[in-house]
């Protein structure tokens, strides 16, 4: 079975139960975008994808991403991937909007994460201390802080169990010797529930939308053993650099160019020693503590120091 084929299938089992789709439309339409227009498999999945959510009057947490298989919290790494979770609520937030049921926090022995379920999606209440088997929840990603999403599609089945919840905060202590593509002055979709970074002016979900700036560093810390990639938001941004979001809006609105934000944030941080601590969702330390231990040096001499430790 061809690769374009496969994924034809998927989206046809995805929506088979809410409209009638012909496979061999879905196979067309993904055909044309990939061979004619050149487009990434993976855009061209969403472009169909919303195609038929639009064909259909339906939301994206609607339709299951596929099957979905057993994580562990830690493994949570990647958005818009279909998982089952075993975990205890935490604790239980207020919802800032009427689109929310409930949002909280879920744990299990690997670590914590935040949930959302949906109001529309009709699904039990969950219960502070309770430990429940989630079957079928989406992963959602926003400033490196990765959540789950309960949806018309999940199951939900409490346990009668307790379930040890692990501690997930990191300590890194070394060299700031990279920062990453998508650091600096950022947009992001002001699509409701949608926090994507545009690229190109584009949203992965919702195409071309105006956006709304936003402040982040995705940088690489070595602590002399491994590399660690830390991301830090707009306010650890803000605190560490001492540049506002405002600041860096007129800062690149005078140079016609967004690239400086980035620009003057490297040179201030690149090649200084932190002691950083926070939370670790996937792969990725969030700053929510920064300590620097010492002024600017040289970083690719502080790379070689960090690893010669």
């Amino acid at each position: 079975m061809s690769d374009v084929r496969q994924h034809a299938d998927d989206i046809h089992a995805q929506f088979s139960d809410h409209i009638d789709v012909d496979v061999e439309d879905v196979e067309e339409r993904l055909t044309t975008l990939v061979d004619e227009y050149k487009v990434p498999m993976d855009e061209a999945r969403r472009s169909v994808t919303n195609h038929y959510l639009e064909e259909a009057g339906l939301e994206r947490e609607d339709i299951s991403g596929g099957d979905s298989e057993a994580a562990n919290i830690e493994d949570v790494d990647e958005p818009e991937e279909w998982i089952d979770l075993t975990a205890k609520v935490i604790e239980l937030w207020d919802p800032r909007s009427d689109s929310v049921a409930q949002v909280g926090l879920l744990g299990d022995p690997t670590g914590t994460i935040k949930f959302t379920k949906w109001a529309k999606s009709d699904l039990p209440a969950l219960e502070e201390g309770s430990v429940y088997e989630l079957r079928n929840v989406v992963t959602d990603e926003y400033q490196g802080r990765y959540s789950v999403k309960l949806n018309s599609t999940t199951v939900i089945e409490e346990l009668d169990e307790d379930l040890e919840v692990g501690n997930d905060t990191s300590e890194v202590e070394g060299a700031l010797v990279d920062m990453q593509s998508g650091s600096g002055l950022i947009k992001r979709c002001p699509e409701e529930d949608c926090t994507r970074v545009l690229q190109n002016g584009r949203c992965n979900e919702h195409g071309e939308v105006e956006g709304e700036f936003d402040l982040r560093i995705k940088a690489v810390v070595d602590d002399g053993l491994d590399a660690h990639e830390v991301i830090f938001d707009k306010d650890a941004t803000e605190e560490l650099t001492g540049l506002s979001l405002e600041e860096a809006k007129d800062m690149a609105m005078d140079a016609l160019d967004t690239t400086i934000v980035a620009d003057e944030i490297r040179e201030d941080i690149v090649g200084t020693y932190y002691r950083i601590e926070g939370p670790t969702f996937g792969r990725y330390v969030l700053a929510d503590d920064v300590e620097e231990l010492g002024g600017p040096a040289d970083p690719e001499e502080l790379l070689i120091k960090a690893r010669s430790m």
